[in-house]
């Protein structure tokens, strides 16, 4: 919008309100990280940018039926599920992923009827060494009184509040040199005051010569993980833990001592133990491993998967002929955001791009990166789409006749929604469900009491979804 003066931006969402991960993957302890929704209250001021939530793209509007009404199209939907361990015993109760977990506390109505059993027994296990995997076990262990005031969920605080577990243990395929946690996030887990933190056989992983002979980042993991928090598990019930070298091989259920199965819940997990490959360097941030014959079993009330997110293809890109990786769970690009396809180029081998189709995140590079990045990686399309623009290079609708523009964006297709019976929420409707959130918050002490159930959120903007169509035409009009 700065850089093409007189392009109109419409921004489509599922759910009615706005802002993604930053509302319902950031961890709510965390709210310095949600800083950047102030940034974006200017840009949505703009009369040229509107705001279209409850539509979801693909379903409620096909991609085909918005071409001839754009003269570009990015894809910015991002890694809408989770990668699974593939092994025995991952589907019994008990057993979740993060991306549920996080969503659950964080108040996302996809998973606030979640309800994951933290009653079960003492002993948690997450899978994946990540920030994800630190934040679900910084939340499972920390003082509730830390998260109260904080815009978790009401529900989350009611469970965490009757929650059974005592210790947490953190699990990872490699080493502590190649995990990828950030130091903030393990310093704020030794922080707790009654929480104990302990990981065997760290120096074993570090250098002969010592932590100093590391690159800075890791030296500086090292030194937190050497401190640790002060705190043993002697000193109290509550901890946590790093465990390393370990690949998940099967969850299992409770057995009596005739070796029979006992119900259906998870009650331990088992890993095969892992080495460094022979031709590795353990003390890589790359360091491959590979499997032993050697296992060792956790108990586990609870577990948790956190080994990363994958994107999925859009219902009707196809229709575009947008291609979609599977593997790799990304849109093909050429890393600037353009579009590629292996077709489009001159000839039956070249690949070429796709006019005025772009890609941007998690969906262009894959789910790596924490939202400063992903923010730069957004302003580096952004930068390519004006390039383009004021190159003169083919957009979505620049030949003549059947493929002529409308120009007319949402106004085009809005009709063709509230004909469905779906009720679109406009920016200023956003606006009056955060005024509703945050008084609510304040009756009861927190920054932000949320909605967790899109059909508040639409009776919270104004909107209902029980409403005949001549009322939403109306409310449309005047919005």
């Amino acid at each position: 919008m700065k850089q093409v003066q007189d392009a109109v931006v419409d921004m489509y969402e599922k759910l009615p309100v706005p802002y993604g991960l930053v509302r319902f993957g950031v961890a709510p302890d965390h709210p310095e990280v949600k800083n950047c929704q102030d940034t974006f209250e200017a840009v949505a001021a703009s009369s040229r940018f509107n705001y279209i939530g409850n539509v979801e793209v693909g379903k409620t509007l096909a991609l085909a039926d918005m071409k001839p009404h754009y003269d570009a199209i990015l894809f910015a939907y991002g890694a809408s599920e989770d990668r699974k361990m593939d092994i025995p015993g991952e589907t019994l109760p008990g057993v979740y992923s993060a991306r549920e977990f996080v969503g659950w506390y964080n108040g996302h109505p996809q998973f606030s009827h979640l309800e994951p059993e933290l009653d079960k027994g003492e002993r948690a296990v997450i899978v994946g060494q990540g920030n994800v995997a630190l934040d679900v076990a910084r939340i499972l262990v920390a003082p509730l009184n830390n998260l109260r005031n904080t815009d978790i969920a009401e529900h989350a605080v009611a469970a965490l509040s009757r929650s059974k577990i005592k210790q947490v243990e953190v699990v990872g395929r490699r080493g502590p040199l190649q995990a990828s946690y950030t130091v903030k996030e393990v310093r704020e887990l030794m922080q707790f005051p009654k929480v104990g933190f302990k990981s065997a056989d760290l120096n074993s992983f570090y250098p002969p010569e010592g932590i100093q002979a590391l690159p800075r980042v890791q030296k500086r993991l090292a030194e937190v993980l050497q401190k640790g928090s002060g705190i043993t598990n002697k000193d109290h019930k509550d901890g946590w833990q790093l465990s390393f070298m370990r690949s998940p091989h099967a969850i299992h259920v409770k057995k009596n001592r005739l070796n029979q199965e006992i119900g259906n819940h998870v009650d331990s997990i088992e890993f095969q133990k892992t080495e460094f490959a022979p031709d590795a360097d353990q003390f890589s941030k790359d360091a491959r491993v590979q499997l032993t014959e050697e296992t060792i079993t956790s108990e586990a009330s609870i577990v948790f998967r956190s080994i990363g997110y994958k994107s999925t293809p859009l219902l009707g890109l196809s229709d575009l002929g947008v291609p979609f990786d599977e593997k790799l769970g990304i849109i093909p690009n050429d890393v600037h955001g353009r579009i590629i396809s292996p077709s489009a180029g001159p000839g039956n081998l070249s690949a070429g791009h796709l006019p005025g189709l772009y890609a941007v995140g998690w969906v262009k590079r894959g789910p790596t990166g924490v939202i400063v990045s992903t923010m730069m990686d957004a302003f580096t399309t952004a930068d390519i789409i004006a390039q383009d623009w004021n190159a003169n290079v083919p957009f979505l609708n620049t030949d003549k006749g059947n493929n002529t523009s409308t120009g007319l964006g949402w106004d085009g297709l809005k009709d063709t929604v509230l004909a469905q019976g779906v009720v679109p929420v406009d920016w200023e409707a956003w606006k009056r469900i955060d005024k509703a959130e945050r008084q609510r918050g304040e009756e009861i002490g927190k920054v932000r009491w949320k909605f967790v159930d899109t059909e508040q959120m639409k009776a919270a903007a104004g909107l209902a979804s029980s409403w005949n169509i001549e009322k939403i035409h109306a409310a449309a009009g005047s919005s």
